[in-house]
């Protein structure tokens, strides 16, 4: 899975990333369904002790284009955790308060406390995204933006934070499908929304956007993550074993229990 990985300082290209690669298993669906449940299980584990430890703090982002997958890859990749401990972070157009303050004042508002695990459903990366896309705010504006980022992802990353950044990739036809899927099926259509055509029609300005904000700002203290994402099995499989390791790599252990418990009788 190292090969998703985006190393710092690279030029990105999303032409030159895959969509419907699926090289890193060389299984089938069915193999990857029963791979992907038992990293479910590790993962489990692993955040159980991560939130008995009370030491570390996780930040997940997943960013995408409209019907990329974001809520379906938290569904199941953390199908089955405690939800104590874990909890999402949505982030849609900023209200008049969240207005009146830069645009990571809200972002900070929801990162994660020790021995919690928080998924951003979207992020601030919208804020170098959509305004630049929509022309919302000048070039001198959204580029500076980058740095911003970076700091700031950096502070959390120096205060104990391990962040994971995913960008779940899709191509235009695969999106296509999926808009129709919404349209065909009666209990889908509540998530179809007309605005998404106007965003279809600017897919090679948000490619460029995106090409650029994650080449600006991945980092060894933040990667980004290019996953392919035609395959919904194969989105899930990727991500979870992303996860899986990156918090195996922190080596976390349950506190030490309190002294002489061989000697307690329950009556």
């Amino acid at each position: 899975m190292k090969n998703y990985r985006v190393k710092p300082g690279s030029k990105m290209n999303l032409t030159r990333w895959d969509p419907d690669d699926a090289s890193g298993f060389k299984g089938d669906k069915e193999a990857a369904v029963e791979r992907l449940a038992k990293l479910n299980q590790q993962l489990a584990a692993l955040q159980e002790t991560l939130y008995a430890e009370h030491k570390h703090k996780v930040l997940i982002l997943l960013q995408a284009m409209d019907t990329g997958g974001k809520d379906g890859t938290i569904r199941s990749v953390f199908e089955g955790i405690n939800p104590q401990g874990v909890r999402v972070a949505s982030f849609k157009g900023p209200t008049p308060i969240e207005l009146d303050h830069d645009y990571l004042w809200r972002v900070h508002q929801q990162v994660p406390g020790r021995g919690e695990i928080v998924i951003f459903n979207r992020s601030h990366y919208e804020d170098a995204l959509i305004v630049r896309v929509h022309n919302l705010v000048p070039p001198k504006v959204w580029r500076k933006r980058y740095d911003h980022i970076n700091a700031f992802e950096r502070m959390l990353a120096d205060e104990g934070t391990t962040i994971l950044k995913f960008f779940l990739h899709i191509s235009k036809g695969e999106q296509q499908k999926r808009l129709q899927a919404r349209l065909d099926e009666p209990n889908k259509r509540w998530k179809f929304n007309t605005a998404d055509l106007g965003e279809r029609k600017l897919w090679p300005q948000y490619m460029q956007a995106y090409a650029d904000a994650i080449g600006q700002t991945s980092t060894g203290w933040a990667p980004w993550h290019v996953v392919p994402a035609n395959r919904k099995w194969y989105r899930n499989l990727v991500v979870a074993s992303v996860i899986v390791e990156t918090l195996k790599g922190l080596k976390m252990r349950y506190p030490k229990p309190e002294a002489d418990l061989d000697q307690v009788v329950i009556i």
